[in-house]
């Protein structure tokens, strides 16, 4: 079952950096129902590599990558609001993007899809809730990447939202990041089956895109989180070992393969090289002073949560949005989260963070 809408997005699209998109469009899910006044809306971003698929639902009761999170007298509660989950544009997941179709030749767009950026991926949000009728939303919110582009989606549109929520983002990627995910392209544009972008759909880089991904989940939890969950339990046997001696002998190894494999096999190579630089570029101050920026969003509130066991995206810089957001008249909550999952708790630790998300959309 599948319970993906579409949005068109407008012609012509001019996107942040300069280039066109003609014939977009946006894969979206809904939860709850939209009141007379349309104004119970909120707009949820993804991480990186999510699609639109938040939550099970009637038309889809398969789980959601925020199962738990969204849904009816849930943390985001689908009685109360109208909830929109986009698929980034960039992603493979039913949005416009590299492995979609170009409406020009009929064939994958590959290298070919303009340059993105997170405000392009903000823009279509925008557009997306526009083709719904929607002028103004309760709240916007995002994780990680989609922590990002709320800010991107604050500073572009001033007045659409009332409230934001920005979980594990930054106002600019750190340098930390920018050499993580430079590495995790260089492994898949350094691998042969890349072909300069132009792979074929069943022979994809999968030896790049496992070994990105193996890094991106070491980053993705805590050291404590690591040990605690495997030690040093072992995976393979003497046996095993005689016949290939650098194969994997821990069980944490195993795990990571596991995922690797499973990412590799559904997300594509060129999606991921798009969003992934798209982060790295990403400077809020670009479209000027920060507070500036959040005193002319006209935001009521807003609610920034960090962890504090989080490599990726240091708390320090949850600290900073809600800094710059205080400093212009926002009525602002700051919670330093102490979860030991890492970047990765708010998918994880859905007790606390159900309750910081739900206690703040019930303040009104």
């Amino acid at each position: 079952m599948d319970a993906r809408e579409f949005a068109r997005l407008p012609d012509a699209l001019r996107l942040w950096r300069g280039g066109v998109l003609h014939g977009g469009r946006i894969a979206y899910e809904t939860w709850g129902t939209l009141n007379a006044a349309r104004d119970n809306a909120v707009l949820l971003f993804t991480g990186l590599s999510p699609p639109a698929h938040a939550a099970s639902s009637d038309r889809d009761p398969s789980d959601g990558w925020w199962q738990g999170m969204v849904g009816p007298q849930l943390a985001i509660d689908s009685d109360r609001y109208f909830v929109i989950c986009v698929n980034s544009l960039g992603s493979c997941f039913g949005s416009s993007g590299p492995s979609s179709p170009d409406p020009a030749t009929g064939k994958p767009y590959r290298l070919s899809f303009p340059d993105l950026s997170v405000e392009d991926i903000a823009r279509a949000g925008y557009e997306t809730v526009r083709s719904l009728g929607i002028e103004r939303l309760d709240t916007v919110m995002g994780p990680s990447l989609g922590g990002m582009v709320v800010l991107a989606y604050a500073a572009m549109f001033p007045g659409a939202t009332r409230r934001l929520v920005c979980i594990s983002g930054t106002m600019a990627a750190a340098p930390f990041t920018i050499a993580l995910r430079s590495i995790q392209r260089e492994a898949i544009t350094k691998d042969p089956d890349w072909k300069g972008g132009n792979y074929p759909p069943d022979r994809p880089p999968i030896t790049g895109q496992r070994i990105a991904r193996k890094l991106g989940m070491v980053t993705y939890r805590s050291a404590a989180e690591w040990q605690e969950r495997f030690g040093r339990a072992p995976i393979r046997s003497d046996i095993e070992a005689q016949a290939d001696p650098f194969a994997s002998e821990f069980a944490v190894q195993g795990y990571l393969e596991n995922l690797a494999q499973r990412w590799s096999n559904v997300f594509d190579a060129n999606c991921y090289l798009y969003i992934s630089r798209a982060m790295d570029r990403f400077e809020l101050a670009a479209h000027g002073d920060p507070v500036a920026l959040f005193r002319r969003a006209s935001l009521a509130r807003a609610l920034v949560i960090g962890v504090q066991t989080d490599l990726l995206f240091s708390v320090t810089e949850q600290h900073a949005i809600a800094q710059a957001l205080e400093a212009a008249g926002v009525a602002t909550r700051f919670a330093p989260l102490s979860c030991i999952e890492g970047h990765d708790a708010f998918l994880v630790d859905l007790k606390t963070f159900g309750a910081e998300i739900g206690g703040f959309l019930r303040e009104d």
